[in-house]
C-alpha cells in the first residue's frame, strides 16, 4: 500500500532533452534497488518538460528516496532550465502491482 509520494517537475534547457531523458533512465536501476519506493515513473509532459511521480508506504521510505533523488538531480544541473520542483503529495487512490508479480 502507498500513502504518500512526490511529484517532481523538471524543465530541461532547450537542446538538453536527450541528456535529461538519459539521466532519468539511468536512475531507474538505482530506484529499483530502493525497497521502500513502490512506484516510480519518469514522464515527458511536453517538449522540454518532464515529471517524476513516485509513491511510498511511509515517511521513512519517502525521505530515503528524497536524499538519493536529490543527489541524482544534482549530478548534472547544467541540463535544467531551473531547479526541479519537488512537491510532497498524499496518495488518495492507487493501483499498483502486487509484490512478486
Amino acid at each position: 500500500m502507498v500513502n504518500i509520494g512526490f511529484f517532481v517537475r523538471i524543465e530541461a534547457k532547450p537542446g538538453h532533452q536527450a541528456a535529461v531523458e538519459a539521466q532519468l533512465k539511468l536512475a531507474l536501476p538505482q530506484v529499483e534497488a530502493e525497497p521502500g519506493t513502490v512506484v516510480w515513473m519518469a514522464l515527458r509532459l511536453g517538449p522540454t518538460t518532464y515529471a517524476v511521480v513516485d509513491a511510498f508506504p511511509d515517511e521513512a521510505a519517502r525521505q530515503a528516496h528524497l536524499e538519493a533523488g536529490r543527489a541524482r538531480l544534482a549530478a548534472d544541473p547544467e541540463h535544467f532550465a531551473e531547479p526541479p520542483v519537488i512537491e510532497a503529495t498524499d496518495v488518495i487512490a492507487a493501483k499498483v502491482p502486487a509484490v512478486g508479480m
